[in-house]
């Protein structure tokens, strides 16, 4: 079927093809998740045992975030032109293609196939952000939080799974004579083939054509502006500051997450917690993130996005506030810290990704949207970048403190996002 047929199918039924796509972005999600999930665990140690330094064993982590960001871009302009469907399968296809190059990196013990694989894995994690968005393309104003929040909350069923496969990941890399650390990586690129195959056979009609064909037909002519993707994020953001607000906001509470989220573990080591202390704590962060967003969606939709968003700015400080006098090792405010870190990140994540929804015109929603999450994934490498500078100087204390600025602007943000369209 053609782009163009396929964008006026189904357009007089858009509340049977707005579930249909949900539906199908839940298990791609769910799917797909376990795809990236699986071999995080065994990252580090695998970039640790090819170059043969622990100093190094953080690159893989690194170079997967940066390619987030890069993917993040460039998925978004594959996905103007030829719709959700086509963006999504080139992203997954990507992290497969990443994902054999790890293990091919694995076999002939190569740091530079390594950290090219983490690159195209990054892809995977873009996509999992888009679909999120997508979710969003046919939703009426007063669902669009709820339907964007349960495709977020699809993410928790991969979060969960895929570190615990990592036994299983070991035992097919004895089978198949490749590196034990390997396993995982062969196992997602499997995964993700399978949910490549899943979004180009099921998401059909394509969400976001369907809307473009509805403006277009609206506007009497086809919703295609002239420029490139920075120049209409540029132009959006000075047209509707609201947005701008949201990308910030988004960001922020991001690389708040993430700057504490992966200090906490040495953070507990030093005080002599055991690897299964740290491994529930990290359990109960990504619950935080994950599990409640359908709950985030629902206020968004019933109280507002503004109000959420700010209130997630909130519940970051009250978490950093914790994390911050939290002694070393295990503690019950490392607990309640980390799951709250989580939540606030989903408030926030739910709520001002939905404003980027409402106010972005459909003529520059990919290009808006592709390059805030790139910025959110920039955002966060640095913040990571800088942790470890931190917590070395100053302590962990101090890294809450640094943490606790992002959330106060997360606030600010929040409540410029009012501001009329």
């Amino acid at each position: 079927m053609s782009a163009r047929a396929e964008a006026g199918a189904d357009v007089h039924d858009v509340a049977h093809v707005q579930r249909h796509t949900v539906r199908t972005l839940v298990v791609s999600q769910a799917v797909g998740a376990v795809g990236v999930t699986i071999g995080v665990a065994t990252a580090s140690l695998l970039a640790r045992d090819i170059s043969g330094s622990e100093t190094m064993a953080g690159l893989a982590q690194t170079f997967q975030v940066l390619g987030t960001a890069a993917a993040a871009y460039a998925l978004a302009r594959v996905m103007r032109r030829r719709g959700r469907r086509v963006g999504l399968v080139t992203g997954y296809l990507l992290g497969a293609t990443g994902a054999v190059l790890a293990v091919v990196a694995g076999v002939v013990d190569s740091m530079l196939v390594l950290l090219l694989g983490a690159v195209l894995l990054g892809a995977t994690t873009a996509v999992n952000s888009a679909s999120r968005y997508a979710a969003t393309d046919l939703a009426t104003e007063e669902h669009r939080a709820r339907a964007l929040s349960v495709v977020v909350w699809a993410t928790t069923i991969g979060a969960v799974a895929g570190p615990n496969l990592v036994g299983v990941g070991g035992a097919v890399a004895r089978a198949s004579g490749i590196p034990e650390l390997t396993g995982g990586f062969a196992i997602g690129s499997v995964v993700l083939v399978l949910a490549a195959g899943w979004v180009w056979l099921r998401l059909r009609p394509d969400p976001l054509l369907v809307a473009q064909h509805a403006a277009g037909v609206a506007a009497g002519g086809v919703v295609e502006p002239p420029g490139r993707s920075w120049g209409r994020f540029v132009e959006v953001v000075r047209d509707v500051p609201a947005v701008g607000a949201a990308v910030v906001a988004m960001a922020c509470a991001h690389a708040a997450m993430v700057t504490v989220m992966i200090m906490t573990p040495l953070h507990m080591e030093h005080g002599g917690a055991h690897l299964e202390v740290i491994g529930f704590v990290i359990s109960i962060h990504v619950l935080g993130m994950f599990a409640f967003s359908p709950v985030v969606g629902w206020a968004a939709d019933r109280f507002g996005r503004s109000p959420v968003l700010v209130a997630g700015g909130v519940v970051l400080l009250v978490s950093l506030a914790l994390c911050g006098r939290s002694p070393e090792g295990s503690s019950w405010q490392i607990f309640a810290g980390l799951f709250l870190l989580g939540l606030g990140w989903s408030c926030a994540t739910v709520a001002a990704s939905t404003v980027i929804a409402d106010r972005t015109p459909i003529s520059a929603r990919t290009d808006v949207q592709g390059t805030s999450d790139m910025a959110m994934a920039l955002t966060a490498a640095g913040g990571g970048a800088l942790a470890g500078v931190i917590v070395g100087g100053l302590g962990y204390p101090a890294l809450a403190a640094f943490a606790a600025l992002l959330a106060g602007t997360v606030v600010v943000a929040g409540r410029l996002t009012r501001t009329p369209a």
